[in-house]
C-alpha cells in the first residue's frame, strides 16, 4: 500500500476492507488514527525507554520501599506551589517532610529507615499529601497512586492507608478460553444477607456456584475504589486501590487465585472513561487546579454523569492510565478488562442526546474525539503485545466500525463488543407485545445484526436492566407472583409456568444467535 505524505500505511488495512468495503472512503481517517498511534509509541520508546517501563510507573510513583528500607515518594502535581507528606508516622506534622520539586511538575521525597532499619512508615498507617497552591490554599489529598484506601465507620471521606505487607502475594494465571461464558458479578451484593458481602464470601460461597453453572469467565464490577457505593463502581476515586469495603487486597488476590484454579478467567470492569468529582478522596483538583489529570471545564466535565473527563493527550495522564492497566494485570493477575463507557470516550458529544442510525458519517469527522480513540488503540496494542491471552471487551452503544479489529488492520483492537441492542430488544418486546405478537424475523434480525468479523458478547440482561431503573426479565414476565408462587410448596400458576418457559426461550435464542460469547448478571442465572 502506498504511503501518503503525512500518513504511513496501515500494515493489514486490506483485511479490514475485505470485511467491510464501505470503509474504503474513510481510509484517510484510519490512516490518521494509525499514524497518531505509531507516533505515540515511538515517542514512548524515545522518551521513556520503552512501553514496558513507562507502563510500570506504579513502581516509581506513589510510595516505594527501596532495598535499604528507605521510602521513596513521588507525585505529579504541576500546579502546586509546594508538597508535604503528613500522617500517623510524624504525628500529622504538616511541614516536617517536604517534597523536592523536579522537572515537568514532579515532586519527590525520600525518608530514611528507622534506627532499627525498619521502614519509617509502618504497614497499614494513614498518610496524606499536603498540597500548597499558588493561591495560598492548603489542601489535603490522597495520592493518585494509593494502593489501599479505607473509610472509618462514621466518616464520609476515605483515608490513604500505606499498604506494604512484609510478604508479597504471588499467583499464576490460566489460559484464555476459546469462547466466553461470562458471569457478571458484584462482590458486595453476592450474599442474601442484608450487608455488604466480602471477597472471602465470594471466594467460598459464590465461586463454586459459578463453576457448577458452567461459566468459564467472571466479570467483576465495582472493584476499583469508589466512595459512593450506590454508583456500583462507576464513580472511581482511587484507581489503583481495590475496594476496601469487601476486604483487603490479599483477599481479592485469593479470590482470583481460586477462580483460576477452577479454570475460570477473571475480567475487571475498568472505568477509564471518567472519574469522580470528589476532591479530598479523589483525583479531582489534586494539585489545586481545575485540570491536572483532566481537561479544564467545560470539556473536562461530563454533564450527564456529573464527573470529570481525562485529558488523553497528556503525557502524565497516559502514564497514569496505562500503568493502571498494567497494575491490575500484574499485581492482581486479572486476565483482561471490560472497558466501561466507550461511547462517551469516542465522541465529543459523549453520546448525550445523540441517536446512532448506523450512518458511517457518524463515526468519522469532527465529532469523534481522536485523542480518546487513540488512547484505546494504545491500550489494546500494549495489553495484547505484553499479554497475548489478554481479553478486552468494549461497552459501546454507537456501533463504531473496526472497534473489534486489530490495530494492525486500523481497528481499535478490542476482542469483543457488548451486543447492547439485544437486552433493549427483549425489554421492548416484554413491555409492548403479547406473546403471540412476537415477530421472530425481527428478533432474529436483532440477534444477528452485528459487524462482520467483529466478535460480540450476547446477553439478555445485565446489571443495567437489573439495577439501574428497570426490572429484570423475570419480573417483567412474572412480576408480583415471583413473591408468592415460586415455591414447590404451592401449585404452579400459569403465570409462573409461562414466565419460566419464556425466560428459558429468551436465553436460548440469545445464547444461540447473539454472538461469539455470552454474559449473564449474577442472580439472573437460576432460571
Amino acid at each position: 500500500m502506498e504511503e501518503h505524505e503525512d500518513n504511513v500505511s496501515i500494515p493489514e488495512f486490506n483485511n479490514l476492507l475485505q470485511a467491510d468495503p464501505n470503509l474504503k472512503r474513510y481510509e484517510n481517517d484510519f490512516r490518521r488514527r494509525h499514524d497518531m498511534l505509531r507516533k505515540q509509541v515511538l515517542l514512548l520508546e524515545e522518551a521513556e525507554g520503552g512501553v514496558d517501563q513507562f507502563t510500570r510507573s506504579y513502581r516509581s510513583f506513589g510510595v516505594q520501599r527501596l532495598p535499604d528500607n528507605s521510602l521513596f515518594f513521588k507525585e505529579w502535581a504541576p500546579a502546586a506551589e509546594a508538597l508535604f507528606l503528613t500522617g500517623e508516622f510524624n504525628g500529622w506534622d504538616k511541614f516536617s517532610h517536604p517534597y523536592s520539586k523536579k522537572e515537568f511538575g514532579k515532586w519527590e521525597l525520600t525518608i530514611p529507615p528507622k534506627s532499627d532499619n525498619s521502614p519509617a512508615v509502618d504497614h497499614r498507617t494513614k498518610l496524606k499529601v499536603v498540597v500548597h497552591t499558588k493561591d495560598g490554599e492548603r489542601l489535603y489529598r490522597i495520592s493518585p497512586w494509593a494502593k489501599y484506601v479505607t473509610r472509618e465507620e462514621k466518616s464520609v471521606i476515605y483515608d490513604w492507608v500505606h499498604w506494604d505487607p512484609p510478604q508479597p502475594y504471588i499467583h499464576p494465571r490460566p489460559k484464555k478460553p476459546k469462547s466466553l461464558r461470562i458471569y457478571e458479578a458484584h462482590v458486595g451484593i453476592g450474599s442474601p444477607e442484608p450487608k455488604i458481602a466480602s471477597y472471602n464470601n465470594f471466594t467460598h460461597n459464590v465461586l463454586p456456584r459459578i463453576k457448577d453453572l458452567g461459566y468459564n469467565c467472571i466479570q467483576l464490577m465495582a472493584i476499583m475504589e469508589h466512595a459512593y457505593y450506590a454508583s456500583f463502581g462507576y464513580q472511581i476515586t482511587s484507581f489503583f486501590a481495590a475496594s476496601s469495603r469487601y476486604g483487603t487486597p490479599d483477599e481479592l488476590k485469593e479470590l482470583i487465585d481460586v477462580a483460576h484454579s477452577m479454570g475460570i478467567v477473571v475480567l475487571l470492569d475498568v472505568v477509564h472513561s471518567h472519574a469522580s468529582k470528589n476532591t479530598e478522596d479523589g483525583l479531582n483538583g489534586f494539585d489545586g487546579s481545575d485540570s491536572c489529570f483532566f481537561h479544564s471545564p467545560p470539556r473536562g466535565e461530563h454533564t450527564l454523569w456529573d464527573s470529570r473527563l481525562f485529558n488523553y493527550a497528556s503525557w502524565e495522564v497516559l502514564r497514569f492510565l496505562l500503568s493502571n492497566l498494567r497494575w491490575w494485570m500484574e499485581e492482581y493477575c486479572f486476565d483482561g478488562f471490560r472497558f466501561d463507557g466507550i461511547t462517551s470516550m469516542l465522541y465529543h458529544h459523549h453520546g448525550i442526546g445523540t441517536g446512532f442510525s448506523g450512518d458511517y458519517n457518524e463515526y468519522f469527522g469532527l465529532q469523534v474525539d481522536e485523542e480518546s480513540l487513540v488512547y484505546l488503540m494504545l491500550s489494546n496494542h500494549i495489553l495484547h503485545s505484553l499479554y497475548p491471552d489478554c481479553i478486552t471487551i468494549a461497552e459501546d452503544v454507537s456501533g463504531m466500525p473496526a472497534l473489534c479489529r486489530r490495530v494492525e488492520e486500523g481497528g481499535l483492537g478490542f476482542d469483543y463488543r457488548l451486543a447492547m441492542a439485544i437486552p433493549d430488544k427483549w425489554i421492548q418486546i416484554l413491555k409492548e407485545l403479547k406473546d403471540e405478537e412476537w415477530d421472530m424475523g425481527n428478533i432474529v434480525f436483532t440477534l444477528t445484526n452485528r459487524r462482520y468479523g467483529e466478535k460480540c458478547i450476547a446477553y439478555a440482561e445485565s446489571h443495567d436492566q437489573a439495577l439501574v431503573g428497570d426490572k429484570t426479565l423475570a419480573f417483567w414476565l412474572m412480576d408480583k407472583e415471583m413473591y408468592t408462587n415460586m415455591s414447590t410448596l404451592v401449585p404452579m400458576s400459569h403465570i409462573i409456568d409461562r414466565g419460566m418457559q419464556l425466560h428459558k426461550m429468551i436465553r436460548l435464542l440469545t445464547h444461540g444467535l447473539g454472538g461469539e460469547g455470552y454474559l449473564n448478571f449474577m442472580g439472573e442465572s437460576s432460571l
